[in-house]
């Protein structure tokens, strides 16, 4: 193993949360949990990855308690007895072989069709009942609605933490709730939830207020966020260096511990006149713990039908060695090949399988 290949695998300690290593399997749909339960094949499916060196699991996206929370019946839930004794299993199973996971609490907000499974009569909800483009699908969220929205992440975090979790990830990212709140194009409010980018931060700020009360002090809070959206890629909630502190400063002083900054391609500088990616920028602005992700490993980002071929770490390395991000979560790459990390912590870099339409059909 030679000295760049070690970054990757030094522990990482952190007040909350100790690590073997840096890498990171991230969050990633599979929609492979009927009536919204984790089967076996689901605890099998992350402990995979843990015993073949992933030093933290986040989990696929899970579902609040609230009927709008996902638009998939094979999405799991995290509510309810019998979906909460499966993710119980999920968390033994990656414990057994010494790794860490937390799950990744969701609600998707305005982008869950109307009509749409598991619970086809209830109606999507967002800050303003309106799409990015502007259509009216339904009224704003009430301040009942937000508060029994508020509760839903606080029970889940707490559900975590008793079933025997590492922590939560709570999915403020890629154009859902959460982040319909951050978006202007989504966020018409005119109450204390609307306003310019750093007042738009408050509905997360007490999400994470509620979740922190809910767990105590030491329980881990991740973060996820992304600039870009689902269907618009080029789309910057904070356009300057100083916006993005802005947006970042409510949220870190709430009680995030992590920050996990979602981007397509990891080495694009987030920018001008700086190579700072976005984990980088934010490590900067709130010196907490960052993760990256975006492409890693790969030569292409994820679009239908994309055959990505595996690329050099280089880049990554580079990054890691000027300590610019602490985490590195890997995608499409651990979701076809569970021993990717180990393969590479090996030097068997030439037996990690390609990511392609056909290895998806052979999920294990």
């Amino acid at each position: 193993m030679n000295d760049e290949v070690k970054l990757l695998f030094q522990p990482l300690q952190t007040k909350k949360l100790d690590l073997s290593n840096r890498i990171v399997m991230a969050p990633m749909t599979r929609a492979f949990s009927p009536r919204g339960i984790p089967t076996k094949e689901v605890a099998a499916y992350y402990k995979r990855r843990a015993e073949n060196e992933v030093g933290l699991i986040i989990t696929e996206g899970t579902a609040i308690n609230h009927p709008a929370a996902s638009s998939d019946p094979g999405v799991p839930f995290f509510y309810g007895e019998e979906a909460l004794q499966g993710w119980s299993k999920v968390a033994k199973a990656v414990h057994e072989v010494g790794g860490k996971i937390i799950p990744q609490l969701w609600h998707v907000g305005i982008q869950r069709p109307v009509g749409s499974m598991p619970f086809p009569h209830a109606n999507p909800i967002s800050p303003s009942g309106i799409t990015s483009t502007g259509e009216k699908v339904a009224g704003p969220m009430t301040p009942e609605e937000i508060e029994t929205i508020i509760g839903a992440y606080a029970q889940a975090a707490v559900d975590a933490k008793r079933i025997g979790f590492d922590g939560i990830e709570l999915h403020g990212a890629h154009g859902y709730l959460i982040d319909q709140f951050f978006w202007d194009a989504t966020n018409k409010r005119m109450d204390k939830y609307g306003g310019n980018l750093a007042e738009r931060t408050r509905f997360a700020v007490e999400v994470i207020t509620a979740c922190r009360k809910a767990v105590g002090p030491d329980f881990p809070i991740v973060f996820r966020f992304s600039q870009w959206k689902i269907g618009a890629y080029n789309e910057k909630l904070a356009k300057t260096p100083a916006e993005l502190e802005q947006f970042l400063t409510p949220l870190s002083e709430a009680g995030v511990d992590i920050f996990h900054a979602s981007t397509r391609r990891f080495w694009e500088p987030e920018f001008a006149d700086s190579e700072l990616n976005l984990a980088g920028w934010t490590k900067k602005w709130t010196g907490k713990p960052t993760i990256t992700v975006g492409s890693i490993g790969l030569d292409d980002v994820f679009a239908p039908g994309v055959q990505a071929k595996n690329a050099p770490l280089t880049a990554l390395f580079e990054k890691l060695e000027r300590q610019e991000f602490d985490l590195v979560a890997i995608g499409r790459a651990l979701l076809v090949d569970p021993t990717w990390a180990s393969k590479l912590h090996t030097g068997k870099t030439n037996e990690m399988i390609p990511y392609t339409p056909e290895a998806l059909k052979t999920l294990f």
